[in-house]
C-alpha cells in the first residue's frame, strides 16, 4: 500500500527532524490519523497559545490531500468556526509531491501570520484590515480563553 509506506516514512522524518513548535502523535496504531498541536510564536497575535488540530490522511494519499481540522477555537480570518483552515495546498493546489512536513509548516505559517486576504471568516478579516488593534485584542482574549 503506497499511502501507508509514504505516511510511515514521512512520520519517521518528522520525528527525526520535528517542525519547531509543532507536536505530532498518531492515534494509536492508526498512522492515517494524526493528533497535532502548534505553539504560537512569541511575535504572533496568538502568543502563549497552544492550538490542537487533527490531520486525517486519506487512503489514496498522496493523490488526495489530507484534511485538517482545528480542535481549539481560534479567532483567525483563515480558520472557520468548524475548524477548517483555508490553505490552497490542501485544496485546489494540492500535488502528490507535497510532503506532510510541508503541510505542517504551512499550517504553522498561516496560524502565526493571519492575513485578511482570501479569508474563511470575512468579518474577522475585515476587522484585521480596518481595526488591527481590536483584532489583536480579540485574538489575545480567545487565545487566553481557549488555548492556554
Amino acid at each position: 500500500m503506497t499511502a501507508l509506506r509514504r505516511i510511515t516514512r514521512e512520520l519517521a522524518d518528522i520525528y527525526k527532524q520535528p517542525v519547531e513548535g509543532i507536536k505530532v502523535d498518531t492515534s494509536g496504531e492508526n498512522v492515517f490519523e494524526w493528533n497535532c498541536s502548534i505553539k504560537a510564536l512569541p511575535d504572533s497575535p496568538y502568543k502563549g497559545g497552544t492550538f490542537k488540530f487533527k490531520i486525517d490522511i486519506p487512503q489514496n494519499f498522496p493523490f488526495k490531500a489530507p484534511e485538517v481540522t482545528f480542535l481549539t477555537k481560534i479567532y483567525h480570518p483563515g480558520i472557520n468556526e468548524e475548524g477548517s483552515i483555508c490553505v490552497p495546498i490542501l485544496h485546489d493546489q494540492w500535488k502528490p509531491s507535497i510532503t506532510l512536513s510541508t503541510v505542517l509548516a504551512v499550517i504553522q505559517e498561516k496560524v502565526n501570520n493571519p492575513s485578511p486576504e482570501d479569508p474563511f471568516e470575512p468579518d474577522i478579516a475585515a476587522l484585521l484590515k480596518n481595526d488591527k488593534t481590536k483584532f489583536m485584542t480579540t485574538a489575545k482574549e480567545w487565545t487566553k480563553k481557549y488555548a492556554t
